[in-house]
């Protein structure tokens, strides 16, 4: 269903895990992030861009690999595909399409589109590209620490940043890549606000914010969340790591991606 609007940014949102897919109508092509999650939804954004795109041309925008966020890509055979160098040449592209499958198996979904891996038609190598699509110029930062393929998007002049899977206001950070490089990507959000004049930012979970405030908020929440937890493992303080996410949404699930991201910082200390 469609949770946040204006003229240039429609931002659906799944009923699995709060996940978004925004679809930006721009002067003379419409960008789709991540179209994702159960097929009717998947449909759903498709008619709209159908709808709205009055024949331009289509780009789809992949913000990282993980498979609930690629699955749509078969909806969109037409389409330009914009994605990270890493995610282009990803080592293991079948084992991503077997998780969309398998989950479709699970639930007995069937979808009305060949379930396949994106295939780049421009790919994102290097910190602060920019790829001007008619008169409207996109900057793409590599965002590595979620995994190691992502980026996120700043349109400008629209003041739209296209966060993947950072910045929301319902999760903590998903480690699978690096702590350290988590970090980092958080400490270049905010260089990337002083740089540009966001004013709509859309994380790959939860809600759409338009207060600069908040998107400060976000970023320094998520700093702070992997320093403690680091901190905590290195003094061995397992109480406290186990008080971290005290009060988070959907605690039973929750509580499953803190103790992976105990593994994953364990794991980089050596420990």
């Amino acid at each position: 269903m469609i949770v946040y609007q204006n003229s240039r940014i429609t931002v659906f949102q799944s009923a699995l895990y709060h996940t978004t897919s925004s679809v930006i109508t721009l002067d003379e092509c419409t960008i789709v992030v991540d179209p994702t999650w159960l097929p009717q939804e998947v449909r759903e954004i498709r008619d709209y861009v159908d709808q709205v795109g009055r024949g331009w041309p289509i780009y789809l925008l992949f913000t990282h690999s993980d498979w609930d966020h690629i699955l749509g890509y078969g909806a969109f055979p037409e389409a330009k595909v914009i994605a990270s160098e890493k995610l282009h040449h990803h080592p293991n592209p079948d084992e991503i399409v077997e998780q969309i499958k398998s989950f479709d198996d699970k639930f007995y979904l069937t979808r009305d589109y060949e379930l396949k891996y994106p295939v780049a038609d421009i790919l994102i190598a290097e910190n602060g590209q920019q790829v001007q699509l008619g008169q409207t110029l996109l900057t793409f930062y590599l965002a590595p620490g979620h995994t190691d393929d992502g980026i996120v998007t700043v349109i400008d002049p629209e003041g739209i940043l296209l966060a993947g899977d950072y910045c929301s206001d319902i999760e903590f950070p998903y480690i699978y890549s690096s702590s350290s490089d988590y970090v980092a990507t958080m400490r270049q959000l905010h260089q990337v606000l002083e740089k540009h004049d966001i004013r709509v930012l859309a994380p790959g979970h939860g809600n759409i914010t338009t207060d600069t405030s908040e998107m400060k908020t976000r970023i320094d929440q998520s700093i702070a969340y992997i320093e403690t937890l680091r901190q905590h493992i290195i003094e061995g303080n397992q109480e406290a790591i186990d008080a971290m996410i005290e009060g988070v949404p959907f605690p039973r699930n929750m509580k499953n991606y803190h103790a992976s991201n105990q593994e994953q910082i364990r794991k980089e200390l050596g420990l």
